[in-house]
């Protein structure tokens, strides 16, 4: 086959496309991946060509008001001016983005099309697909596309009965249309394509059937007993193949010289107030007095003050670094959820946003976390109390056996055995 895969965001939406794209390869298909330049690289490897894309509302990370308006929900006055702000600029910078799908359509029209198109479900891949003619796979890597009766919708922010979990997915399907922009002036201005009925549902096909769909996570760290309507497929987070690497002298001097530390790094979340997380975790990590390694990211967490036991650090990869360390302490993406529960270590989630305190919830459930520190919240007592409960009783015991059950599953063997079965 050929096939054609969309992502936008961060590198924690790219990634397991990446891993996509290398099953795909290794299993003898031709692979044409789209993504935020940015970030484009990590999959050249694996594809016959990476076309980037603008990086839209990646520009936006140094956005405080943004931050803000996330981190307070929307609440209040404040919250909702600020959050009106933000749909302004999010519809804005992703104009460019819409306008390199459209080109990427024609391109790939020109070049004499391809056998499927694979895209994040909030990527109007399907309306790509539609124009080429072939079947759209949406793939969803956070639990709350796909409406399903067994727990609400994970961003709805109010309790509910039973009988309204499935409706109340419909929010944040609305919250991403009002966030990214119109889809109908995509499919009309940008693809040529007519109205139709269900024509923005990524989850339908142009006939109204249901979609294939790939759910790029563990069904372990679902609720008990999720249920998904057929033709939903939940095969497990998808995982790069391991690649050799050797840290530098510093890195592997440091885990040489005493017990497994922890790992504390936020990813691209940065916050509202970086100056004051990084504060914040400055101050824990001299309370607790435990070794760290700390990745310094795009945040506010800056080598000064952090103590005579913490090894700052620029990259390594998860794979090879958390498996090293005594816990891992993060925001709670999944990517990162993913790469520290296959490492079979204890976690803290401090979680931000969106999928994260879902996450956050999840893995405390599973015994294998403290209780969430969200970052509004966020103190440097709380956060070195749940430090010292992740290294201590149970949890470290219970993370090795869940560790188990997600080194078991093979997420992207079994994608691609969907794919192909499409294709």
């Amino acid at each position: 086959m050929k096939v054609l895969l969309l992502t936008h965001g961060s590198r924690g939406d790219v990634q397991p496309f990446a891993a996509l794209a290398a099953g795909l390869t290794g299993a003898g298909h031709e692979v044409v991946l789209a993504a935020p330049a940015s970030s484009a690289a990590v999959a050249e490897p694996f594809c016959a060509r990476v076309f980037p894309l603008d990086d839209g509302t990646n520009k936006l990370v140094a956005d405080r008001a943004a931050w803000e308006a996330v981190e307070r929900n929307f609440r209040g006055l404040r919250g909702k001016r600020l959050g009106l702000r933000l749909l302004r600029r999010n519809r804005v910078a992703m104009e460019r983005v819409f306008g390199d799908l459209a080109a990427l359509a024609r391109a790939t029209a020109d070049a004499g099309g391809v056998d499927l198109v694979v895209h994040q479900v909030n990527v109007p891949g399907h309306a790509i697909a539609e124009v080429l003619g072939v079947p759209a796979v949406p793939v969803c890597l956070q639990p709350f596309w796909v409406p399903t009766p067994s727990f609400p919708d994970p961003l709805f922010p109010y309790p509910l009965p039973a009988a309204l979990n499935r409706a109340s997915y419909a929010s944040t399907r609305t919250f991403v249309r009002a966030l990214t922009g119109s889809p109908a002036r995509f499919r009309r201005e940008g693809l040529g394509l007519p109205r139709r009925r269900h024509a923005h549902d990524p989850l339908r096909r142009p006939d109204g059937g249901r979609a294939p769909v790939l759910q790029a996570f563990s069904r372990h760290v679902l609720p008990p007993r999720a249920w998904y309507p057929e033709p939903v497929h939940t095969p497990g987070f998808f995982f790069l193949p391991p690649a050799p690497w050797t840290p530098p002298a510093d890195l592997a001097g440091f885990l040489a010289a005493g017990e497994p530390p922890v790992y504390l790094g936020f990813g691209s979340m940065v916050g509202s107030d970086p100056a004051r997380t990084g504060q914040v975790v400055a101050a824990a990590l001299r309370a607790t007095g435990v070794r760290a390694i700390v990745a310094l990211g795009r945040g506010g967490i800056r080598p000064e003050g952090l103590g005579h036991n913490v090894f700052c650090l620029t990259e390594a990869p998860h794979d090879w670094l958390f498996p090293r360390m005594a816990a891992v302490v993060h925001h709670g993406g999944a990517g990162t959820t993913a790469a520290a529960l296959a490492a079979g270590r204890p976690q803290v989630v401090c979680p931000f946003m969106f999928d994260q305190p879902f996450f956050g919830r999840r893995l405390f459930a599973l015994g294998v976390a403290p209780p969430p520190q969200p970052l509004r919240e966020l103190t440097a007592e709380g956060l070195a109390r749940a430090i010292g409960a992740a290294v201590e009783g149970t949890l470290p015991a219970r993370a090795r056996e869940l560790g188990e059950l997600i080194r078991a599953e093979d997420g992207v063997g079994h994608a691609v055995k969907v794919l192909e079965a499409l294709g």
